[in-house]
Order: structure tokens, then sequence, then C-alpha cells
């Protein structure tokens, strides 16, 4: 079966295992050293595949023979520069054509694995680099751990994916951590946007049992296994009572309840093999794992997962449409037009990311003094969560100012405004910068609705102008919508591109249209279920529909989020140009009206609806069942894709995928919008055709 595995493989990037022996320090003895390389360069990180795994086998076979004839006294396994492993390639994972291949692939990576904790001298995992998934895994079947100091990400990302940890991962965790920390790994982490553990929460979490700088990690790590050989270092292992097992896997539960509402097996599946991992042997937890692994790659929530790991970690990072990056000019100063909170939030990104001076406007000094002070606020956070050290935090502190006027920007490279949603307003704006900065520099809305050639209809020199349309929080949601106006000119458009790059954010082309991407699709689903309460449906009914989609909030939920004024105004703004398609809810008029902040509010720590909501809302009497509901927001959803496709808002239906990925939360598993809408069959009922011509099974 493995040869039929490696068969149905052919472009694995095959990871080799060399061994070397080396002198431990103290005269501890002869240590055998495997090292995980791929060949590449650190663009590449090492992955596992049929292939590599064999390597790892012939290693570990030199390794026992050593080991047998008391030629070493331990043994260990690193990565090569910047990567320890990253798991299993996900192309071969998503080529399995049966499930006896699939289970193979699961049982050949305990046999090789299992064998770092099952030969006659400790093993040691020197984790150097980058570590995911069976990465992870790997390092968990040896005895002991260390981890650099300068680690920038370790996770077990599978449930994420529609997987489940399947080489040891909810066998090994549990028992080494607790099944608390464990649960929070396995399940909290991956469905918290694949949330990544840096080296020292590694260390303090006990998946390391050491921890050491980065530019001496080996020769540091090597000296602590000497320690450890020589009976100088003791590590404790702890037992963890049947009473921690149990509030953990209620935890457990109650994330994946509240992040996926039961709309993907893996997390449920994950917290069955962490329940078993207290009384299963070793073989019985590897046993159970390679048979809910083997289920989970031969369904189709797992291709989607991996069709939407491909977009963001392929497609996110070459943006179709951006112009040559060679065009795109320097930039070493930034204004920002607005000190109000989404500006400050601009403002804190951009010295952050381009340490360059940053300088905000506003109508009176009060306001600017706050959004200074609001940056600043954001920098010490960061230095106290060890992301800023002392001189860097004075240095970007310095970089920001404020000004009352905008000759402030009279010398700025890039220049974004963040001011009042109402396009006479950003037009006088852009009037007023025009009249300051240099006929060169960019000038930029951060606009969620608004038309940018609008904007810029009134200007001199428009082709300057660009749409750079962030998401609230900006420091957490990685997408960009960059927006071309009719007449942005392919130097501005590249310099957007560039700031967005620098910015570590993930830029979408998206053509001008209203609410662009993001936005217009929330809106167009958000109307059919303010439709549907007005129509007389019970507000939990109508909240709760789409809860199968797994999606990370609810719709009232999202609406308490933008804020109830924001989503009547893109409602209204897209009302005005799609009347027939985009309705708005005079409910959700009278609750902006009301200065109400949404639809629930918290009594003794819970939510409920607001009880002044009955008297204040006028509703008819056609409710609508949740099943109902959720047909009706599927079928707006691939109805609003068609037309977006047509238009040419972006190139193709991917970068819908990604947008919605990237900018709303769409969960992985789903494999983005329109993947769900072709396997539910919505697309052909609704459009008469899929979105994907090849399906998600067929795009590894």
């Amino acid at each position: 079966m493995i040869e039929q595995a490696t068969a149905a493989f052919p472009e694995e990037v095959v990871t080799h295992a060399p061994v070397h022996l080396l002198d431990l320090p103290g005269g501890a003895g002869r240590f055998a050293l495997i090292t995980l390389d791929n060949g590449f360069d650190h663009t590449k990180p090492t992955t596992f595949g049929p292939r590599g795994l064999i390597n790892i086998d012939v290693a570990l076979d030199e390794v026992a023979k050593l080991a047998q004839n008391n030629e070493i006294v331990a043994a260990g396994v690193t990565g090569k520069p910047f990567i320890f492993a990253v798991g299993a390639d996900l192309k071969g994972i998503a080529g399995a054509g049966s499930k006896e291949i699939a289970k193979a692939t699961g049982k050949q990576g305990h046999d090789t694995f299992r064998r770092l904790g099952e030969l006659p001298i400790p093993t040691f995992a020197f984790i150097n680099g980058a570590a995911m998934g069976g990465g992870v895994e790997i390092a968990l079947h040896c005895t002991y751990r260390t981890v650099s100091a300068s680690l920038p990400a370790l996770s077990l990302p599978e449930v994420f994916l529609g997987l489940i940890p399947g080489w040891g991962g909810t066998y090994l965790l549990p028992r080494l951590i607790g099944p608390d920390n464990a649960v929070t790994v396995i399940i909290d982490n991956p469905l918290s946007q694949n949330r990544q553990l840096k080296g020292k929460k590694v260390f303090e979490l006990g998946i390391a049992d050491a921890i050491f700088e980065g530019a001496d990690f080996l020769e540091e790590s090597l000296g602590w296994a000497a320690s450890v050989v020589k009976g100088e270092t003791v590590v404790e292992r702890k037992e963890y009572p049947e009473a921690e097992w149990t509030a953990a896997l209620a935890r457990g539960k109650q994330i994946a309840d509240s992040r996926v509402h039961g709309a993907t097996p893996a997390p449920y599946l994950a917290l069955d093999l962490i329940s078993g991992a207290r009384t299963n042997s070793r073989s019985e937890g590897f046993d159970a794992e390679d048979e809910a692994l083997a289920d989970r790659i031969m369904s189709e929530e797992v291709r989607s997962g991996v069709y939407s790991f491909n977009l963001v970690q392929k497609r996110a990072k070459r943006p179709v449409g951006a112009p040559d990056r060679s065009l795109a000019k320097p930039v070493t100063k930034v204004g920002v037009v607005g000190a109000g909170l989404m500006a400050s939030q601009l403002a804190t990104l951009f010295v952050q990311r381009l340490a360059v001076p940053v300088v905000l406007t506003d109508i009176d000094q009060e306001r600017v003094d706050k959004g200074v002070r609001y940056v600043h606020e954001q920098l010490d956070l960061l230095a106290l969560k060890g992301r800023l050290n002392s001189d860097k935090l004075n240095r970007l502190k310095a970089l920001v100012s404020g000004s009352l006027t905008k000759d402030a920007f009279a010398d700025a490279d890039f220049v974004i405004e963040a001011v009042f949603e109402e396009l006479s307003v950003k037009q006088q704006v852009f009037a007023e910068l025009e009249a300051v900065v240099r006929p060169d520099c960019v000038i930029a809305t951060n606009t969620s609705s608004l038309s940018v050639t609008e904007m810029a209809s009134k200007m001199e020199h428009p082709e300057r102008v660009v749409g750079f349309h962030f998401f609230n929080p900006v420091a957490v949601l990685p997408l960009l919508e960059v927006v071309r106006a009719e007449k942005t000119d392919d130097a501005s458009l590249a310099t957007a591109f560039a700031v967005a790059k620098t910015l570590k954010k993930n830029a979408v082309l998206v053509k001008d249209a209203p609410a662009f991407v993001v936005n217009r699709i929330l809106t167009r689903f958000m109307g059919v279920v303010n439709d549907v309460l007005d129509e007389g449906t019970p507000i939990e009914v109508a909240d709760r529909a789409l809860d199968p989609l797994g999606l990370p909030m609810s719709p009232f939920e999202l609406l308490e989020l933008v804020g109830p004024a924001v989503g009547l105004h893109v409602s209204e703004t897209l009302h005005a140009a799609f009347p027939d398609r985009f309705s708005v809810s005079e409910n959700i008029r009278k609750l902006v009206a009301a200065g109400k902040r949404g639809i629930y509010q918290w009594v003794d720590g819970a939510r409920v609806v607001d009880p002044e909501l009955e008297a204040l809302f006028t509703v008819g009497d056609s409710p609508s069942t949740a099943e109902q509901v959720l047909d009706r927001a599927t079928s707006a959803l691939a109805e609003e894709i068609d037309y977006m496709l047509k238009d040419g808002v972006v190139a193709a239906a991917e970068d819908i995928d990604l947008c919605m990925i990237l900018g709303a939360g769409w969960p992985f598993h789903l494999g983005g919008v329109t993947p769900y809408l072709d396997r539910s069959g919505v697309s052909e009922k609704v459009t008469g055709h899929r979105f994907l011509d090849k399906g998600v099974a067929s795009l590894p």
C-alpha cells in the first residue's frame, strides 16, 4: 500500500534525513543527529510525503543499529535553517485515491515516528524553526524537546483544514502537557484563525523542556542533552487526574460549538481522540488516529480545506492583476487623514511595519492628541508582549506626530484618508490634499463601499488615487482590497501593492464596484436575514439559521461588530446601486435611530435579545423556518457572486473565495464561498452552472 501511496504522489518534494555523529560536550558520549532537509532554501518548507518518510525510516534503521552496538548514547532530530518541519504535504493528502491509501498514509507516519520513542536510548527534538502538523508530531515522539526562543510559529492546524492530528498528536500531546493545554493547541488555536505559538509559549506550555536563544541554539541544545544523558538534568512528567480530562473535554466542546456550530466533524473527532488518550495504550491511540484520519482524508471537506490553504499560501502571495513591482515608488513618509479609531489603527500599522514618519490630522487638537496617544499606547502594548525592544519602541514613537493642517503632508509619499463615510466629505478631503501634496504622492481611501472613481472625479490628477480597504480590526484581519479606479495608473497601483506587502497584508485587486467584494457579499446575505426578521421570523431563528455554514459569528453578532450605522450605510449604498437585489431594513434603520449598538445586550454575563426591540420593531406575520432562511441566503449569495464575476469585480471565483477567507473568516473547511455553493448544488440551481469548472476535488 505504501507503494501505491508513493505512486499517487509523483510530485513529492522529498525530504532527506542524513545522520551525523557528534561528540556531546563534557564527555557524555556520541550522539546521532538526524537533520530533516528537502534540499531547498527556507522558501520551500520541509514536508513529509511517502518517500520522505521512507528516508526517515532508513535513517532510524542506522540509528537503531548504532544504539544496539553501543556506539551512541542518544539521538536527535532537527531541521534546516529557519524550518524544523511543517508536516504532511497537503498535495499528497488531497491526491489519496482510496480510504486504504489514506489509511496507509497515517500508518506509515505512525510506524516511522514512533520508533523515536521506542529506541533503547533517549531521543531529542531540537525545534530550531517553524513546526506545524506532522513536524510537531515527530517532535512529540521524542523523549525530550528543546525550542528556539526565536521560533516564529508552531501549531497543530489540522482541524482548521477539516483534518485531525493523525501522527500521534491527539494521543501524545495531552499526556505530555495535560488535556486542557492540549485542547488549546489542537482545538482552540486552529479555530481561532489558525493561531500560532511562538518559542516562549511553546516552552511555557511544556511542549518543550528547555528553551535557548536562536544564535547558538544547536550548541546549547546539545549541551542540555549531554546534561540529561549524564543525569545532571532530570525532567519530571506529570499525571493528570480524571477531573482535569473531563473539564478540558467540556471546554473543547464548548469552543467547537461556538466556532463551528457542528458544521464540521473535525474538532469533535479530535476531542474524541483526546478523550481516548487518557486510557488507551499507545498502539490503540495510534490505530484510532489512523481510522479517523483516513475518513477525514477521503472527505470532500478536506479537499475544500486544501483548496483554501492553497489560496492563502499561493494565490494570496501573487496577486492576480497587480502591476510590475518595479513601478512602485518608495514610501518614506505616510499621512493619515483622521485620528479616530480606524485612522489610529492604520497609523499604528504603518509606523510598526514601514518604520517611517507617520502624521495624523483631524479637525481639533484634542482629536489629534487622542489619535497619537492611541498609537503610542498600542506600541507600548507590543513592547509589553515582547514584540518590540525599548530602543525600537522609542524610535517608533518618535516617528508618530499630529497636525491640525494638511501642510504636514507636503513631503509625504503616501496619504490615506479614514474620515466619515460620505462622498462629499471625502471629495473635500481629496481637494485639500491635492493642494498640498507632491504630484507623485499616492492618495488612498479606506472607503468600505463608496466609489473611488467618484471621489477622485474632481481632482486634477485622479490617476494617483487608489482604494485601500482594510478590515476591522486592522491588526488582525489580513485582507486588503486594493481598488483600481477608472483612472488609477500602474505606478500608483504598484505602490499600493508594495505598501500592502510591507504591511504584511494579503492584497487582492478589485474593480471599483459598490462595496467591492467582502462587504457586498456580507450585505447581500445580511439583507436576507434582515428581510426575514421584518417579515416576522423570530430573532433567534433568523440569527442562527446560518449556523450550518460554521461562520465565525452569526449575522447579528457581525452587525454588532461593524456597528448598525455602518451596516445601514453600506446597505443603503448597495440599494442605490442595485435596488432589485439589496433592500434596506426599516427595523435596522430604527435600531440606528434609537442609538442601539445591536440586537443583543449582556445581562448577568449572558447575551440576550434587547427587550426594548419588541416595542421598537415592526414585523409582519410571515415567519420563515431556519431551513428556508438558509436556502434564501445561500441562493442570494450564488446570484450575487455570479453578477460580480460577470461584471469583472475580481479576476476569478478564487479571488472571491480568498477575500471571504481572509476578510470575513469564511471557514477553511468550506473551501471558500464558491466551492461550498458548488458542492451543495446551489450554484447550478441559481445560475445554471458551477463557479469552479473542475471542482475542488481536482484542485490539490
